[in-house]
């Protein structure tokens, strides 16, 4: 696979950043009640994302290790500056119902976590397609979260009426604890059709058994046997 179309593939199933890698789940429980804000948190994430890895990737030789992580949130947050006086101006409905959530992007882990491990160490091309890549599956994920939980608790899609007013609304769902049950039966549909993700793929090649606790016991196994 050619190595940009890779890091989008890697950030949609691979390692997505809600189903796999359970990172940004706070705005992910907010504001995913409705699908229209799935889609705004996600894009206006997702233009965040690319804007900084770009710009941390051509500045990684030249802002200082220790001073590292302090520039890389003076640049998200510049970023995400911009993008809230955007959305403020051309889809201030948008704004509105994302609220707080809009600012608090210059701590998503999501955005901090990629330029730690890949835009600070890659050109930004490639910078560019992880933060692309990584967006689309947060704008994914947040999308379908927020159309199943729009349904079962209010019975609209995009705001527009799917199931008739007598049908019972499951009142839940438009609740935190609905985000948790909608990403679990992501998750459980993902693993029941064998999708390759990351996690997969530690458990089957590498004989991690997802618990923390026991993994360096696994790894010193692994080394004893290679030895």
């Amino acid at each position: 696979m050619n190595k940009y179309l890779e890091r989008i593939y890697n950030g949609v199933i691979k390692e997505n950043p809600t189903l796999v890698l359970m990172l940004g789940m706070c705005p992910t429980l907010a504001v995913s009640t409705q699908a229209v804000n799935g889609i705004g948190m996600g894009l206006s994430t997702m233009a965040v994302l690319i804007l900084s890895n770009i710009v941390i990737s051509l500045l990684r030789k030249v802002i200082p290790d220790e001073v590292r992580l302090p520039s890389y949130i003076v640049i998200v947050a510049s970023l995400v500056t911009v993008t809230e006086l955007l959305m403020e101006a051309y889809v201030p409905t948008v704004f509105k119902a994302l609220g707080i959530y809009i600012p608090l992007i210059v701590v998503n882990c999501i955005i901090l976590g990629r330029a730690e491990a890949y835009a600070n160490k890659n050109g930004p091309g490639l910078a560019a397609m992880d933060g692309l890549g990584m967006g689309l599956g947060f704008t994914i994920a947040l999308t379908l979260a927020g159309l199943v939980r729009e349904v079962l608790g209010s019975g609209t899609a995009f705001g527009a009426q799917v199931l008739p007013e007598s049908f019972p609304k499951i009142g839940i769902f438009i609740q935190p604890p609905g985000a948790f049950l909608v990403i679990a039966l992501f998750i459980i549909i993902m693993n029941a059709i064998g999708i390759k993700t990351r996690q997969r793929e530690l458990v089957e090649n590498d004989g991690c058994d997802g618990c923390c606790a026991t993994c360096s016991a696994v790894c010193d196994k692994k080394e004893a046997a290679d030895k």
